[in-house]
């Protein structure tokens, strides 16, 4: 995880709900190359065909509403999202982008920051989010130590491999 996030803004709305992330005709695609095709087909058709590697969505309340399928999450990650912030999440979404090592970050008022395309600054450390064209700025609290560890290591699979090799290490090598 980088410390200072930034991208280019996609804006959502209220309520998005994981089926519009991911539609449920997709669930069994486990192919990341074929979700990411997919993604915000139904709210925001362009996004998977004209999004950057390192774009952010800016969302209103409750993102991420809606089943718990990890899909959803998965497939903003395969489509490169480079964090998602929203006025407020759905918590198992949260938890499952977090577990992904998505940058995931509740900011009330934020999606009033924010027009499409507008660059976007994320300060993780500092817990702050700038608009960089208006230069206007909401904080929010920097996560706990925890989750950034989660994100620093690219998500809880990750971060449980590295524990495990570093209990365990490969025949005839020393731990360090």
């Amino acid at each position: 995880m980088r410390e200072i996030i930034e991208g280019r803004v996609w804006t959502l709305g209220r309520d998005v709900d994981t089926d519009q992330i991911i539609s449920g005709k997709y669930l069994t695609i486990i192919d990341p190359n074929v979700l990411k095709t997919k993604v915000l087909e139904i709210g925001l058709p362009e996004f998977a065909s004209q999004s950057r590697p390192g774009d952010i969505l800016v969302a209103d309340a409750n993102f991420g509403s809606g089943s718990s399928r990890e899909h959803a999450p998965q497939a903003l990650r395969a489509a490169g999202v480079g964090a998602i912030v929203a006025d407020s999440f759905a918590r198992i979404f949260y938890r499952n982008s977090i577990n992904l090592g998505i940058p995931t970050i509740e900011a009330p008022g934020v999606r009033a920051l924010f027009e499409r395309f507008d660059p976007a600054r994320i300060d993780m450390r500092a817990g702050s989010v700038t608009n960089v064209r208006t230069g206007r700025s909401i904080s929010f609290p920097p996560l706990p130590p925890h989750l950034i560890d989660l994100l620093e290591a690219g998500g809880l699979v990750e971060k449980v491999r590295r524990e495990l090799a570093a209990r365990h290490p490969p025949a005839g090598t020393m731990p360090r």
